[in-house]
């Protein structure tokens, strides 16, 4: 009784019916799937004696894909005749939970609190996950209808949450997925050299929640300073009377430091955590929900070098190593070396001073076609590279033994837990 006063709908009908509502058996239950049984009751209160023809329930689900002029309530005829919709049907469910003995047209319910439970179960066969999309929906409902003579009909609906499971413990989402792309930067002639990006992730699934570990190269043999980035992306396709529509948006990204010229950087797993999103929609034929994780670097006065590793998104979690199976094992067994990624980053030394010195400070200190000194008649010094390399002298190369040690070493008990 106690989803009743947000389950319920004020029904009017001569003020013979207070309120007609629909609850669940378990209301904390977020969400169902197929195979499983929803319960509840659907409460009727009457101030009066009550005639009804019928009471009922309906169970509705279905995916639409529609987009086009007729969206607008005042679009022409010749304008509404572009729009574009498709609809498949996944869940048609119909019970009677009252209805007048044979021979008799209607039932007469006394005043007070009545209650009807009913109980369905969802087909076996898979059902698609919940979706609200820009250009379409995939929706479920439950309805109670009731039935009055000389009164249009009356009802109550309640939404019903589905998902259908992804188990990434599955081997093809175990596999890992690794790509590499170089890009020369330039154009014609003038070329500064290339740029290259090599990128792993340790498998193709995962969870709401989980963090994403990155392994990434990068080599900067350009003239330009570069910047990585790595983010996760959606992509909403929708298919409706052999048209598409397709939208791309960033669900989350993170940014690694500066590479400068001549430079290298490595991920050693650095991680992308994934926000709460719909888990990947792969078995509706017209609405589909991708993921992927790209791993991309930006290049000043260049279009960006990317990679695009496929991602799915689950709903069972990944329950570790052990339940991968020896088929799975004995493809790497030729190549095993991905499975030291899964070690602790070691400590990085602090990056150089020049790493962190963004490409506009050099462009304020140095011309982009510095002319050649004039040497006659005086003693050729190229002062502004003097000064230039006093500028950006980098402190001191990094190391773990200190250069001033104390005349007498301080020792403190260590102690490990196991």
């Amino acid at each position: 009784m106690g989803g009743e006063a947000g389950c319920a709908a004020a029904v009017g009908g001569e003020g013979r019916v207070k309120s007609l509502g629909l609850v669940f058996e378990d209301e904390r239950k977020g969400c169902y799937s197929s195979g499983e049984t929803v319960a509840g009751h659907v409460l009727l209160e009457a101030t009066e004696p009550v005639a009804l023809r019928a009471l009922r329930l309906e169970a509705h689900g279905r995916a639409t894909a529609a987009w086009g002029p007729s969206t607008c309530p005042r679009a022409s005829a010749s304008a509404a005749a572009l729009a574009v919709s498709s609809e498949v049907e996944y869940l048609n469910v119909r019970l009677s939970l009252r209805e007048p003995p044979a021979g008799e047209g209607i039932i007469l319910l006394q005043p007070g609190k009545h209650e009807f439970p009913f109980r369905f179960q969802l087909p076996s066969e898979p059902l698609v996950t919940s979706f609200t999309g820009k250009y379409g929906s995939i929706q479920y409902c439950v309805r109670a209808v009731l039935e009055r003579p000389k009164v249009p009909d009356q009802s109550v609906k309640r939404d019903l949450q589905v998902v259908s499971h992804v188990d990434v413990n599955t081997p093809a989402l175990l596999t890992p997925v690794l790509k590499t792309q170089e890009k020369m930067v330039g154009c014609w002639f003038f070329t500064s050299g290339p740029v290259s990006l090599s990128a792993k992730i340790e498998r193709k699934g995962y969870c709401n929640g989980e963090a994403i570990p990155i392994y990434a190269e990068i080599e900067n043999c350009s003239s330009r300073l570069i910047v990585p980035k790595a983010a996760i992306f959606q992509t909403q396709t929708y298919l409706a009377s052999g048209k598409t529509k397709t939208i791309r948006h960033m669900v989350a990204n993170v940014r690694g430091n500066h590479i400068a010229s001549g430079s290298t950087d490595t991920w050693n797993g650095k991680t992308l955590k994934i926000p709460p999103v719909t888990p990947s929609i792969l078995d509706c034929c017209i609405i589909r929900v991708d993921y992927s994780l790209a791993v991309y670097i930006h290049i000043p006065g260049a279009k960006k070098l990317m990679l695009e590793l496929p991602l799915v998104i689950g709903t069972i979690p990944y329950n570790g190593f052990g339940s991968r199976n020896s088929s799975v094992a004995s493809q790497f067994s030729m190549d095993m070396s991905w499975l030291t990624l899964t070690l602790p980053e070691q400590p990085e030394a602090p990056p150089n001073y020049a790493d962190v010195v963004s490409e506009e400070e050099f462009s304020r200190h140095i011309p982009p076609y510095p002319q050649p000194p004039n040497c006659e008649g005086e003693v050729c010094c190229p002062m502004f590279a003097c000064i230039q390399e006093f500028r950006f002298q980098p402190p001191p190369l990094y190391s773990e033994v200190d250069p001033h040690p104390n005349d007498v070493e301080e020792t403190q008990p260590v102690s490990f837990i196991l």
